[in-house]
């Protein structure tokens, strides 16, 4: 069967781009709030009323497949899909992103962002600003008539070079009124390959890099995927609608102006 990816109009995009603008000003609003002693919980419950009070949009995850909460907070060897806690407090040298997504107007955008929390080793730095660049190495090829696998292979290329390897199991996925939307975005590929890009597409880039290999396993709450080898695991992730001559970040914060000019 396949895949059917809509391709938003000038109106759609617009929607999508307040959206995303509303997004990066929630990260604005965290970037000194995650810090040494604060609970994942309470990370959570700022998030939701900003959202809600101050942004007056709605926070896409609540909800959605019967997640309670508004956000994912991945600590260390978490991958993806960690569930906040009252008692899980960031502690000097933590890594942990923060996965939020919001709805305003119909249209959804999605970002995360890793935080280095303290004095953290220089190998976990490292890999956090690693995998930022690897992000934008996917970002960067963006364009029509450029290929998904263009975008996973650049991606692959920056990773592996660095010694660390791409976690498969969880991709970046086709966005707009729905959180998941055709087509599915793999961060590993081959040049030429796969999906061909066209103006109007809109989908997020979110790898999961690990320091270790690349196998992961889920705990028990059914969330929670960790690392098989409990070594450290960090992610980034942006909103991008592909346009005439290249690619928009939907969701870019205001010190990362530098990265698309």
């Amino acid at each position: 069967m396949v895949e059917v990816v809509s391709l938003k109009s000038p109106e759609q995009l617009d929607l999508m781009r307040e959206a995303g603008r509303l997004l990066a000003q929630v990260f604005a609003y965290l970037d000194d709030k995650v810090v040494e002693g604060v609970s994942t919980m309470e990370i959570n419950n700022l998030v939701e009323r900003y959202i809600e009070g101050v942004l007056h949009s709605r926070p896409a995850s609540k909800g959605q497949y019967g997640y309670q909460y508004v956000l994912n907070s991945s600590v260390n060897h978490v991958v993806c899909h960690g569930v906040p806690s009252d008692s899980q407090r960031l502690k000097n040298g933590d890594i942990v992103n923060i996965d939020i997504t919001l709805e305003k107007g119909g249209y959804i955008s999605d970002s995360s962002k890793t935080y280095m929390i303290g004095d953290v080793a220089p190998s976990a730095r490292k890999l956090v600003e690693e995998t930022y660049e690897a992000m934008w190495q996917g970002i960067r090829v963006v364009k029509p008539g450029a290929t998904l696998g263009d975008v996973g292979a650049a991606i692959q290329k920056h990773a592996q070079a660095h010694g660390y390897s791409i976690v498969r199991e969880y991709c970046g996925h086709g966005i707009g009124t729905e959180m998941h939307e055709a087509p599915q975005v793999l961060h590993y590929g081959r040049r030429g390959e796969g999906l061909v890009l066209k103006e109007g597409m809109t989908f997020t880039i979110e790898p999961m890099i690990n320091q270790g290999k690349a196998k992961v396993k889920t705990k028990k709450d059914g969330w929670t995927v960790v690392t098989a080898d409990k070594k450290l695991s960090a992610q980034w992730e942006h909103t991008i609608a592909v346009t005439a001559d290249g690619f928009e970040v939907l969701t870019l914060r205001e010190e990362e102006s530098q990265q698309v000019n």
